[in-house]
């Protein structure tokens, strides 16, 4: 069992290989601005419901309150840029360690809910901090910050002529992301979370300590979606509370996985994959602004995947797969 679960993450490992080696010369090919901005927010997402993963689905910590962590990233890494000359880089360092300890902060008296209880309350404290920013002037307020772009600079972060370095930026932490969860699967805190998905009292029964599990898992989970957050940031060069703090973005973390497959390391890929490009061409070609016509396009998508794979669309490529546990 051990020798057959040690073969599937060396093929899983490869298999990420071969697919970070397609992308990086994909646009090479592909030369429509356009395009190449949905392949950004493709791996964005990618990266960003990879990181919702973590807590809420091998930890079980169902949470619609991460656009939260997102807009945190994005905040400090402008305002620090904006107010104090500090290089985006190292904002978003600094964006991913306070949504950490945020994470661990609200955890703290949230972890102790269960079920819908916590849901509830994830979903109530990212829309307590999207109205306290609207009415914080010196982070904007409801007008937002507006980045100038003064050319290309790597320094800066800031490209004003080609998408490309944010491409590639955006598929190294989409491979972070998804590295950092291949690590974690066979780690102990990776077997904690899933004990703790499965019967919280039986895993704690057994030794395993559950509350710190659900901090570190909140923790790590906060640190990836931040820097994504500071990623946004410097690619749209504009942000305001509702554009990187409200709850469609909680929801878009979510569904990837939700359609790709929950608690699975592929799932928020594939599902980022699909996803992610069926909105933004909705959004552009079924009329007005698309808003209302995408919801129901991918969310028949998530129905209809719900009912024929529960598991998720993972399972269409391991019909018979059964959890290994060592």
């Amino acid at each position: 069992m051990d020798t057959a679960f040690s073969d599937r993450r060396r093929r899983d490992l490869l298999l990420a290989a071969v697919f970070v080696v397609i992308a990086a010369l994909l646009p090479l090919f592909v030369k429509d601005v356009y395009i190449q901005n949905i392949m950004v927010l493709t791996l964005m997402y990618a990266a960003l419901s990879q990181s919702w993963n973590i807590l809420s689905g091998y930890c079980g910590q169902i949470s619609l309150g991460h656009a939260l962590y997102f807009g945190l990233g994005a905040y400090t890494t402008s305002l620090l840029f904006m107010k104090f000359g500090v290089l985006p880089w190292f904002g978003m360092l600094g964006g991913g360690l306070i949504s950490a300890v945020i994470a661990m902060a609200l955890g703290y008296p949230c972890f102790r809910l269960r079920g819908h209880y916590f849901v509830i309350a994830t979903i109530v404290i990212a829309e307590t901090a999207l109205l306290l920013f609207q009415n914080w002037d010196w982070a904007g307020a409801a007008l937002g910050i507006d980045i100038p772009v003064h050319g290309d600079s790597w320094l800066k972060f800031q490209f004003a002529r080609s998408k490309l370095p944010y491409f590639y930026f955006a598929l190294v932490l989409a491979c972070i992301a998804w590295f950092v969860t291949w690590w974690l699967e066979d780690s102990k805190w990776g077997y904690w979370w899933r004990a703790v998905k499965d019967n919280p009292d039986a895993a704690e029964s057994l030794g395993v300590v559950v509350f710190n599990s659900k901090m570190g898992a909140a923790a790590v989970s906060a640190f990836l979606t931040a820097i994504g957050g500071s990623f946004y940031a410097q690619f749209v060069s504009y942000i305001d509370p509702e554009s990187v703090m409200g709850f469609q973005f909680s929801l878009l973390m979510a569904l990837p996985a939700v359609l790709g497959g929950i608690g699975t390391l592929w799932g928020p890929v594939l599902g980022a994959v699909i996803l992610i490009p069926l909105t933004e061409l909705t959004r552009s070609f079924i009329g007005g602004s698309g808003r209302g016509v995408d919801l129901i396009v991918y969310g028949s998508l998530i129905v209809v995947i719900s009912l024929a794979r529960p598991e998720g669309l993972v399972g269409l490529f391991s019909p018979r797969r059964r959890e290994i546990v060592r």
